[in-house]
């Protein structure tokens, strides 16, 4: 039993400094790239800065310097994901949405007053701009694909991979506006007044 126990804490303290680690690395990422912009700062000056070997830098970010400043992304898409095949009994997908994106535009992080620095950072940098357009894909697909899964619509269908385009579209048209919940709030009203209808028509049970 006491094996068993230690094996589990022993776990537990691996993953909270691989959780570190990475975070560690990501913070200073962005915190050179704020200070000095992104192409004047290489992998080899953040690990130094993070205390770590450059090996282990592309070991937590394979992807390199992007994937440094997305850090959340794969966190992002699994978030979003599970708000809807995770809602709860009797919530509607639109509900559900509504309340995952509302929740994401009044979290300390988007809050934070560096959140406006790092979005001008994103548009200023190619790189990061191409990053963000390819992440914002594989996020649409990926909402799409749990779209038509919880409504039994095959993968490619119009309706899904519509609605999950113009839901994700609410975020930016948010972020420019005073009250960002609010925006959220009207924006998929809208859209969700489209898709109950239009969903409501042929699915094999309520969306």
């Amino acid at each position: 039993m006491d094996e068993t126990i230690d094996r589990a804490a022993s776990g537990g303290l691996r993953a909270r400094k691989k959780a570190a680690t990475r975070q560690a690395l990501a913070d200073a990422a962005l915190r050179l790239f704020l200070e000095r912009g992104y192409e004047q700062v290489g992998v080899r000056e953040i690990a130094e800065v993070a205390d770590v070997s450059v090996s282990t830098l592309f070991n937590y970010f394979p992807g390199g310097k992007e994937a440094l400043v997305f850090d959340e992304d794969a966190g992002n898409e699994a978030a979003l994901v599970s708000a809807v095949t995770d809602r709860p009994p009797g919530q509607t997908i639109p509900g559900a949405l509504r309340a995952h994106f509302t929740g994401f535009v009044t979290s300390p992080n988007t809050r934070d007053p560096r959140f406006a620095e790092f979005q001008q950072l994103i548009q200023q940098t190619p790189a990061l701009r191409e990053y963000a357009r390819a992440m914002a894909l594989r996020h649409e697909n990926a909402l799409a694909r749990a779209l038509a899964d919880q409504t039994g619509r095959p993968h490619d269908d119009l309706l899904c991979a519509a609605y999950a385009r113009f839901t994700l579209e609410t975020l930016a048209f948010a972020g420019s506006r005073p009250d960002p919940a609010a925006a959220i709030d009207q924006a998929l009203l809208l859209l969700d007044q489209g898709w109950t209808t239009t969903a409501a028509q042929h699915d094999p049970e309520p969306a």
